[in-house]
């Protein structure tokens, strides 16, 4: 009996190192060659509905509710005005930079969203984000900047481009 619980004793010590070895050579190797998770760009926009896309919330939960109008002006208590900037989040940049161009437009295709600032003679991305299945890139230069969303042989690309006027957006499918 005691002869098997030393086998028994042995296995389990040789299999657990010999599975420590293995687990720490395997991360040695990936823990150079892994990829880094995704990062979102940040949403610098001041205002919670600059985007025309989405609708305006219709209630915040921090609001308090309105008195009944039919209570005497005396005893109701003037319900403070809630603040419409929400609250603030450490961003890259200083949001008086983003928003100082102009208008936010929102381009929702079949493989993603992508989110211009569009100022009067040039444009900024604010975020892109590709839709279930789909993968993204982007291209930028100085004149424009390339959207471009993909699934297997499937291409759509919103492209926005300002060389010789204002920022004007273009989507393809192809």
């Amino acid at each position: 009996m005691l002869r098997g619980v030393v086998h028994v004793l042995a296995w389990s010590l040789a299999t657990g190192a010999a599975t420590t070895l293995s687990w720490w050579g395997v991360h040695t190797v990936m823990a150079g060659t892994a990829y880094d998770p995704p990062r979102a760009l940040p949403v610098v926009s001041a205002e919670p509905t600059a985007v025309p896309d989405e609708p305006p919330p219709t209630s915040a939960s921090t609001r308090r509710p309105q008195p009944p109008t039919s209570a005497p002006a005396a005893t109701r208590r003037p319900d403070p005005a809630p603040s419409r900037t929400p609250a603030a989040r450490p961003s890259a940049s200083p949001p008086a930079s983003a928003t100082a161009s102009g208008r936010v437009r929102s381009y929702t295709t079949e493989g993603g969203r992508a989110v211009f600032d569009l100022g009067e003679s040039s444009a900024t991305l604010v975020s892109a984000t590709p839709g279930a299945g789909w993968s993204m890139q982007v291209w930028k230069t100085q004149t424009w900047i390339r959207v471009e969303f993909s699934s297997g042989a499937e291409r759509v690309s919103v492209f926005c481009t300002w060389h010789d006027g204002p920022p004007r957006v273009e989507i393809g499918t192809y």
